[in-house]
């Protein structure tokens, strides 16, 4: 049946006591009919609702978590569209590292300190990898588990543990089960050793089959054993046929609510070759991984990768902005050079960074553009000289330093003879076109 906010809201308590985490009974049945949230999330649902309404209630495809609570593990899956622009896509993909078992365990334990350490901030934002994949198969089972939870103890990240062993498994899982590590993978020859592992540990588990027919038995069979937090695991030997699979499991679950394939999926996209596994690992995590699994640990092969997943996933939906307001960079003095920018987030970051890496201290005047670059504000009469000026008065700018002199962007040349006539700003300098040209710049022209 058809699922309507009010048809679920009849069956609610209408307490309004907010245990789902919503302020109203109405607000979390409008995200239940949204297939945002199960209906199993209203703690006092009674049975008969439950029986009649949790299973058409459910997300199309299921919410799997990888690691401890907070910031020591991820979610992926309930996705509700095939493209953004129809919505947006919630739970980014996570970048998992390669630990290799062929490593000594002061190797493996310099890696994971490298894996903790492989974090930048683009655009405000803070990119990492999410995950290290910790190969143990060709070890013992007891040296498994003493090097899983050796590194379990000083990982930022939550762990993906690769065997098909399952002995070798089942020690490692052992050691560090309270991490909730990934259990990977589950196949036709170790399904039933490695559901009872998942069921045991209350740990997530991938599985993989030879075709998406067989994966789907196999989903439903570790699902109705009692495992629910399942991976769809994909190999890459064929890129152009698991991007095919990718999209056709997606398709499956959202489209014509296949639940056996409703989970999210992960691809092993190491290789030997850097820039071919760059190239990969950033198709799949755009179509449409949730966990990617590479070997590369240098900034070169991982910023692309992490790049694409940020622009693919920022929510359309939402103003890429930052706060209208005066920002200092660096250890500003009433002698430092004032420059605007609009409040566009990747307009600002980029001339911010730029600022930063001049080693001058600067101010950068934010001016509200409506969330819009340079250029395309002034296209579209978002900013204006009139605006410029009051923008600076408003952030008290003038009081903040001796000078007046104003650096503007070098595509609006003609704001410059206005802002001279109209303000206080009586030396108004063109400044570059681009980011990147402003180190150069402040340094000709940054000081009196």
């Amino acid at each position: 049946m058809a699922l309507t906010a009010m048809s679920i809201y009849k069956n609610l308590p209408k307490t309004n006591c907010k245990d789902c985490g919503f302020p109203t009974c109405m607000a979390f049945a409008m995200q239940v009919a949204a297939k945002q949230k199960e209906l199993t999330a209203c703690p006092h649902l009674s049975e008969q609702a439950k029986g009649e309404f949790s299973e058409a209630s459910a997300p199309p495809m299921k919410l799997v978590r990888v690691g401890g609570a907070g910031a020591e593990g991820f979610e992926i899956g309930q996705e509700t569209v095939m493209f953004r622009h129809e919505e947006k896509f919630h739970h980014a993909p996570a970048i998992a590292v390669k630990i290799a078992a062929a490593l000594s365990d002061g190797d493996a334990a310099a890696r994971l300190d490298a894996i903790n350490k492989a974090q930048w901030v683009r655009v405000g934002q803070q990119l990492g990898v999410r995950a290290a994949a910790l190969e143990l198969d060709g070890l013992p089972a007891d040296k498994a588990a003493a090097r899983a939870k050796a590194l379990a103890a000083s990982s930022r990240v939550p762990f993906i543990l690769m065997a098909k062993d399952a002995g070798v498994m089942g020690a490692a899982v052992g050691a560090i089960a309270g991490k909730r590590p990934l259990i990977y993978q589950a196949s036709a020859t170790n399904a039933d050793a490695f559901i009872k592992l998942a069921l045991g540990h209350k740990c997530p588990l991938a599985i993989t089959a030879d075709s998406l027919e067989s994966l789907a038995d196999l989903a439903k069979t570790a699902k109705d054993r009692g495992v629910s937090d399942l991976v769809l695991s994909l190999d890459a030997k064929n890129p152009a046929k698991t991007l095919r699979q990718l999209a056709i499991a997606r398709r499956a679950a959202l489209k014509k609510s296949f639940r056996a394939l409703g989970f999210p999926a992960m691809v092993d996209a190491s290789l030997d070759n850097p820039a071919r596994e760059t190239v990969m690992a950033s198709a799949f995590a755009a179509k449409y991984a949730g966990i990617v699994i590479v070997n590369g640990l240098e900034a070169s092969e991982l910023l692309p990768i992490l790049t694409t997943i940020q622009n693919v996933y920022t929510d359309p939906q939402v103003p890429n902005i930052v706060e209208t307001k005066l920002y200092e960079i660096g250890s500003t003095t009433p002698d430092s050079p004032v420059l605007f920018t609009t409040n566009f987030s990747l307009t600002y970051f980029c001339v911010a960074g730029e600022v930063e890496r001049s080693k001058i201290p600067a101010f950068i005047c934010v001016v509200d553009s409506g969330g819009l670059g340079v250029l395309n504000a002034y296209a579209g009469d978002k900013i204006s000289p009139e605006k410029v000026v009051k923008t600076l008065e408003a952030q008290k700018v003038p009081d903040r330093v001796k000078h007046r002199r104003l650096i503007i962007p070098g595509l609006l040349p003609s704001f410059r003879s206005e802002i001279e006539e109209t303000s206080v700003w009586k030396q108004v300098l063109i400044g570059p076109e681009n980011a990147s040209g402003i180190p150069a710049f402040l340094k000709q022209h940054g000081k009196q």
